[in-house]
């Protein structure tokens, strides 16, 4: 009974990372909802073992972002040319602007890791973070209604400059709790992306600098991976990458269509949740 509960706990620990990850609505604060208030996971394993676990998961939903997008990723390194059965001519989006928008985080993720581990993990600044993305959202959306010229629609034309100007948005993200999404897509639209093209470029490049930290992750922690914990790993593996190509295939979907204030406000519920919980 014990095994299947763990079992019961990875799958649903998947599907939260799976629905949350790349949807503009914090992770983090759902992690701590889900397991910290409801199912505990560091009460069945020790504690690295659980942290160990939510890289694992995190890995899945980066796998589901791979398959979605997986001819664009090929396009940019140059082994294909077509995207969706459509040929590709002239620009197009490149590795050196991938690479340009992954910079500033990834420089300040590298300066600052300790300190964010060590102090920026905490429900008081996960809340602030969830109020100040969805502010974040809400301006982002506001300036878009205002703007008179037409936005990008497709990101094959968007510039080196804002390549980097959106790396410096998801530089926000590394504060828990204020969404990778959310910062990037915001910032997308604030630089006159259409918000389909800056979730796509969001998500596109997000993979690099996710998988990146998650594998250095699991190097330092491989031992945590026992065959006793394979099962709830792979369970978890299993759903995150199932829940995410869900998650990801509905919100491109919509995404133009309710722009980003149904998330704001989403995430307003979900900080006064964490505050009477919590506070």
């Amino acid at each position: 009974m014990n095994e299947l509960w763990n079992i019961i706990v990875a799958v649903i620990l998947g599907l939260v990372e799976g629905l949350t990850e790349f949807a503009p609505v914090s992770s983090t604060g759902h992690m701590i909802i889900v397991d910290d208030l409801l199912l505990k996971s560091k009460e069945i394993f020790s504690e690295p073992v659980a942290n160990t676990f939510k890289v694992v998961i995190q890995l899945g939903s980066i796998l589901a972002v791979v398959i979605l997008f997986k001819d664009r990723f090929l396009n940019i390194l140059g082994l294909k040319k077509e995207i969706n059965g459509v040929r590709k001519k002239g620009h197009r989006l490149s590795l050196v602007q991938i690479i340009i928008g992954l910079l500033p985080a990834g420089v300040l993720g590298v300066l600052f890791e300790d300190y964010i581990d060590e102090h920026l993990f905490t429900i008081h600044t996960v809340v602030y973070a969830l109020i100040a993305g969805a502010v974040l959202m809400i301006v982002a959306d506001f300036v878009q209604r205002r703007r008179k010229h037409t936005a990008i629609d497709t990101v094959d034309k968007i510039t080196n400059t804002q390549a980097f100007l959106i790396g410096l948005f998801q530089c926000i993200a590394l504060w828990p709790g204020f969404s990778r999404s959310g910062s990037t897509i915001s910032g997308g639209v604030l630089l006159g992306l259409s918000h389909r093209t800056a979730a796509d470029f969001t998500f596109i490049m997000a993979v690099p600098i996710m998988a990146g930290a998650s594998f250095i992750s699991l190097l330092k922690n491989w031992q945590y991976i026992t065959m006793d914990a394979l099962p709830f790993f792979i369970a978890g593996f299993i759903s995150a990458f199932v829940f995410a190509v869900i998650s990801i295939r509905f919100f491109l979907k919509l995404i133009d269509k309710i722009k980003l204030l149904p998330f704001a406000i989403y995430r307003i519920i979900l900080a006064i949740i964490l505050i009477v919980v919590f506070l």
